[in-house]
């Protein structure tokens, strides 16, 4: 997560709550490196 991930306040800032948040914007969002790499193939892929 880097800094972003950094900055907690209560429930709010949580890396799950700014996956949730980038998720609904529509930003393709992967859990760990690994799936990252797999992600950027298939959406490569489907260019």
């Amino acid at each position: 997560m880097g800094h972003a991930g950094a900055i907690i306040s209560g429930s709010q800032g949580t890396a799950q709550a700014k996956m949730e948040a980038l998720a609904a914007a529509g930003v393709h969002v992967c859990a760990n490196p690994t799936e990252a790499g797999a992600k950027m193939v298939e959406l490569v892929r489907a260019m």
